[in-house]
């Protein structure tokens, strides 16, 4: 398993942090949203998986990458 702290701008509340946690869950990934620093701690298999799939499912529920 592989660990990743992505920064996520855009996130503000628990309906952002229960988005993109479930973002990340529908595609095999599990995730952890720190609202206070914007940041999202992804946890998942780089076998089934790439990082650009993850950036995807996020960006998907308007938030933004960076």
């Amino acid at each position: 398993m592989k660990n990743v702290t992505l920064q996520v701008e855009g996130m503000s509340c628990n309906h952002c942090v229960n988005a993109v946690e479930g973002a990340l869950k529908n595609i095999g990934a599990s995730g952890k949203v720190d609202l206070p620093s914007k940041t999202v701690a992804v946890e998942y298999d780089e076998a089934k998986l790439q990082l650009e799939s993850i950036k995807e499912a996020i960006e998907e529920q308007g938030y933004d990458v960076v």
